[in-house]
């Protein structure tokens, strides 16, 4: 098959990579566009070194982006990493349409940040699809999926390096291998079950000390590394990266004031919440690097009675 692969940053680059030490017939290479300054993402690097045709469109509505598509005489696109909308009609343009991945069990967390909120929302599994994108957000009919346990200690970044990604590489040559052998199935998601999530952003990080333990720690994990939940102290940011949870039925979750420091040591400090206490282990100050949460408290003087948020 003549495969295009369209995608970006380095899982669009480790997919090309995988497809190319295979053998494959990659006859082009669709990069999202550079913002000013930003530099050159990976997978452009990737197709430059292996002298394949790149193009860079800021819009696939254009019809000389489709008639350059077209030029290609593409069998398949392989779409690794796509944010910027891809029309329906330029999908079906290769011979035998395109795939594409996405990090989650769709028709569940549709949509950007698709890895955060399982997390965020304590749900105890999530994974991988692979599927015919359409017209709509993640609605397309799935061609295969792939599942992974979210541990109490995962973070968005274990989920995705340590298993989303690799194997999401794996999916999808898997998912070409199907599609070469005529036997890629299309299987309509069930809409009754679809969930919608927008962007985590850093407004949903805030931390609310007035909340669960449960939910705040799973929002400092799955924001873990971004956005970063946050909280504040002394009037400026303070950015939470890990935490162990302490609830009221511990002999360390009892007591103290919602967002009240209780107890500080050399690991860091446990605050207050609705029915227990966090501990809070590393953290970024507004003018800082990540650190250990103890020394940043030795550094600041916390004390016991001091407030966050």
């Amino acid at each position: 098959m003549r495969i295009v692969v369209h995608g970006q940053q380095a899982f669009g680059k480790a997919v090309l990579e995988a497809l190319l030490k295979r053998g494959e017939d990659v006859v082009g290479v669709y990069v999202a566009p550079e913002k000013p300054g930003q530099k050159a993402d990976p997978m452009k690097e990737a197709a430059l070194a292996a002298k394949l045709p790149l193009y860079q469109p800021a819009s696939y509505r254009k019809p000389e982006v489709w008639d350059e598509f077209r030029a290609l005489k593409p069998d398949l696109q392989v779409m690794a990493f796509v944010t910027l909308f891809v029309p329906e009609d330029f999908l079906n343009i290769p011979t035998r349409g395109s795939i594409q991945y996405h990090p989650s069990l769709l028709p569940k967390f549709r949509g950007p940040s698709s890895i955060n909120w399982p997390i965020i929302k304590g749900e105890t599994e999530t994974g991988l699809s692979i599927f015919w994108p359409d017209n709509g957000l993640d609605t397309g009919d799935i061609l295969l999926q792939k599942k992974t346990p979210i541990s109490s200690e995962d973070s968005l970044g274990s989920v995705y390096f340590d298993r989303l990604f690799p194997m999401g590489v794996e999916a999808m040559l898997e998912a070409v291998d199907l599609v070469k052998a005529g036997k890629a199935p299309r299987i309509k998601q069930d809409s009754t079950h679809a969930t919608y999530e927008g962007w985590c952003s850093a407004e949903n990080a805030h931390i609310d000390w007035a909340k669960p333990w449960s939910q705040i720690h799973n929002l400092i994990r799955g924001c873990n590394p971004a956005p970063g939940a946050w909280t504040t102290w002394n009037g400026a940011k303070l950015q939470v990266f890990e935490s162990r949870p302490y609830p009221a039925h511990d002999p360390k979750g009892i007591g103290g004031k919602m967002g009240e420091i209780v107890a500080v040591d050399g690991d860091g400090f446990l605050v207050a919440c609705a029915d227990g206490r966090i501990k809070v282990l590393r953290v970024k100050p507004a003018d800082g690097p990540k650190t250990a949460a103890g020394e940043f408290a030795a550094a600041a003087r916390l004390s016991v009675g001091m407030r966050l948020g």
